[in-house]
C-alpha cells in the first residue's frame, strides 16, 4: 500500500471516531453550544429531564430569533447524542444525602470534552507558542533525560549543575540582589500555558472512567453469559486492571494524579502557588470566572480521581456480589437436570417423526389446598397487656367552659347584640370602630369571620370598597391587626341584623 493510501486509511479511521464525527456534523455548532452552556467544570452532570427541558428552551429561543435549529425535541436530540457517544447516561444517588430515590443524569463523554477543548483552543486569541510553553518543554525534557540516563557520572554532573545554579541565585538574593518581577505579558503567557494543560484534565479523567465502565459492562456480560468460569473472569479483570493503570496513557496519568493527591503537603503547596499567581497584577485583567476556575484546579484533580475511584468501586462491588451470591451447588443441579433433558431428548428423537410434538407446561401446576395455615398458636399472643399506671394525680386541671369557648368559633349571638347596641346608640362610625371598642373576649381573630358572616346576610353596599383595621386580641393576650372591608350599618341594616335568626350556637 502506498504512503498516501495508508495515510488516507489512518485519517478515515480518525474521522470515524466520535470526536471528529461531532465536529463534522451539520448541527455541530449547535450541539457544542448546548454542551458548553449546560455543562461546566463545576456542573459535570445534569438531570435527564432537566437537560431535555433546557434543550427545548434553547431550540425555542433560536427559532424565535430566526436562527436555523434542529426540528427534533430536546429528548430526541439527547437520545441521539447518547447513541453517538457524546452523552453518557447513568443513575446517581442524591448528592445531598437526603435519601431521595436515585435519578438519571447525563454527563459528557471524553469525545465531547475533547471536541469542546479543540473548539476552545481554536477560539482562543492568544497563541500558545510562547516562552512559557517552550520553557515547560525544555524543563520536562531535561528532567526526563536525567532520569533516563543510566550513567551515574552524567546524572551527578547534572545535579551538581542544578545545585550550583540554585546556590548562586540564592546567594545573590541573600546578598540584597534585585528581584526581577515577571511582566504582565510573561504572566499571561504562563497562565495560558497552564490553562491549556489544566483544560485537558477532564477529558483524561473521563477516558479512564469510560475504560473502567467498559470493563464493568464486559464483566457483567461474562457473568450473565455463564460461558466462562468465574476464576477466568476474575483473572481477566485483574489483568485488565493492571493494563489499564500501567500500559495506557490514561492509566498512567491517573496513577500520577493519584500519587499527587496522596501527598497532602504537595497539594497545599500547589494551592498556595495558585493563589500567589493570582496575586500578580496581571490577574486583574482576568474575569471572575477565569480566576475561580484557575483556583479550582486542586478541586478538579480530586473530583476527577473520585469519579474514577467510584467507577472502580462499582466494578469491585459487582464482582463481590456475584461471588457471594453465586451458588455452585445450584449450578451443578441445573446442569445435571439439563443433561438429563438432553439425554431423554436424544432417546425420543430416535423414534419421533419430523412433526412430533411434546406437550409441556411452562409453569408448574398449583396445589389443591383450601387453606394453608400461616400462623401457629402462641401463648404469648393471648396474654393480657400489663396494667396501666395510675397517673391521675399528675393530670392538669380540667379547662373551664369559658376557656373552651375561647378556643372555639365566633360567638355570633354576643357579637350581633354588641354591634346592634353600638349602632343603635349612634356612637360609632363603622363596624371596625365598633369592633375595636368591644370587650377583649369578643375581639378574637376568629370573630372577624363572624363579622363577615353577618355582612353576608345584609344587602351588599354600593360605592367603592375601602379597608379598615380591626384590632384583635388572642386568648393568650397577644394583639394582631387585620384589614377588613369597611362597612356602615344604616338603621335598616341594624334592624335587619337584630332580626336575623342565627339558630342555635354550638361552641
Amino acid at each position: 500500500m502506498s504512503d498516501i493510501a495508508a495515510e488516507l486509511a489512518r485519517v478515515r479511521e480518525a474521522f470515524d471516531k466520535p470526536t471528529l464525527r461531532l465536529l463534522d456534523r451539520k448541527w455541530a455548532p449547535f450541539v457544542l453550544a448546548v454542551f458548553k452552556t449546560s455543562f461546566s467544570r463545576d456542573r459535570r452532570s445534569v438531570g435527564c429531564e432537566l437537560l431535555h427541558t433546557q434543550v427545548d428552551a434553547y431550540l425555542g429561543d433560536l427559532r424565535s430569533s430566526g436562527i436555523d435549529a434542529p426540528e427534533k425535541t430536546g429528548r430526541a436530540l439527547c437520545v441521539q447524542w447518547m447513541n453517538d457517544l457524546w452523552l453518557y447516561r447513568e443513575i446517581r444517588d442524591a448528592a445531598d444525602g437526603s435519601g431521595e430515590a436515585p435519578a438519571e443524569h447525563y454527563s459528557l463523554t471524553s469525545h465531547a470534552l475533547e471536541a469542546l477543548l479543540l473548539v476552545d483552543g481554536l477560539a482562543r486569541d492568544r497563541a500558545l507558542i510562547s516562552e512559557s510553553r517552550l520553557s515547560t518543554i525544555v524543563d520536562t525534557v531535561r528532567h526526563r533525560a536525567t532520569e533516563a540516563n543510566p550513567d551515574r557520572e552524567e546524572r551527578v554532573r547534572r545535579l551538581d549543575q542544578q545545585i550550583h545554579e540554585l546556590t548562586r541565585e540564592r546567594d545573590r538574593l541573600a546578598g540584597g540582589g534585585d528581584i526581577e518581577s515577571a511582566s504582565n505579558e510573561q504572566m499571561h503567557e504562563g497562565y495560558a500555558n497552564l490553562i491549556d494543560l489544566i483544560a485537558q484534565l477532564p477529558s483524561d479523567f473521563k477516558r479512564v472512567e469510560e475504560s473502567v465502565a467498559a470493563m464493568h459492562r464486559q464483566i457483567i456480560n461474562d457473568f450473565r453469559g455463564e460461558e466462562r468460569p468465574i476464576s477466568e473472569v476474575l483473572d481477566d479483570y485483574l489483568a485488565k486492571t493492571d493494563a489499564l493503570m500501567s500500559s495506557t496513557s490514561e492509566g498512567r496519568a491517573f496513577e500520577g494524579a493519584f500519587t499527587l493527591l496522596r501527598n497532602d503537603a504537595l497539594m497545599e503547596e500547589l494551592k498556595a502557588d495558585l493563589e500567589t499567581i493570582l496575586l500578580h497584577p496581571f490577574a486583574l485583567e482576568l474575569s471572575l470566572n477565569e480566576r475561580r476556575g484557575f483556583m479550582s484546579t486542586v478541586t478538579l484533580l480530586r473530583k476527577g480521581i473520585d469519579d474514577v475511584l467510584t467507577q472502580r468501586k462499582g466494578l469491585t462491588t459487582t464482582l463481590r456480589e456475584h461471588i457471594v451470591n453465586h451458588d455452585v451447588v445450584k449450578d451443578r443441579e441445573l446442569e445435571r437436570v439439563l443433561r438429563d433433558v438432553n439425554r431423554e431428548l436424544a432417546t425420543w428423537m430416535q423414534t419421533a417423526g419430523p412433526r412430533s410434538t411434546v406437550t409441556a407446561e411452562l409453569m408448574p401446576g398449583t396445589l389443591e389446598m383450601e387453606h394453608l395455615r400461616e400462623r401457629f398458636y402462641d401463648p404469648v399472643a393471648h396474654k393480657g397487656p400489663p396494667a396501666l399506671a395510675d397517673v391521675s394525680d399528675a393530670a392538669p386541671a380540667a379547662p373551664s367552659l369559658g376557656d373552651l369557648r375561647q378556643q372555639g368559633g365566633p360567638l355570633l349571638h354576643e357579637l350581633r347584640d354588641a354591634l346592634v347596641a353600638a349602632f343603635g346608640a349612634g356612637e360609632t362610625a363603622s363596624v371596625g370602630v365598633a369592633f375595636n371598642g368591644l370587650d377583649a373576649s369578643l375581639r378574637r381573630p376568629v370573630e372577624i369571620l363572624g363579622v363577615l358572616q353577618l355582612y353576608a346576610q345584609l344587602e351588599a353596599p354600593t360605592g367603592p370598597l375601602t379597608l379598615e383595621s380591626f384590632t384583635t386580641v388572642r386568648p393568650d393576650g397577644s394583639v394582631r391587626f387585620f384589614d377588613v372591608p369597611r362597612r356602615m350599618l344604616t338603621d335598616n341594616d341594624t334592624a335587619a341584623l337584630a332580626a336575623q335568626d342565627l339558630g342555635s350556637q354550638h361552641d
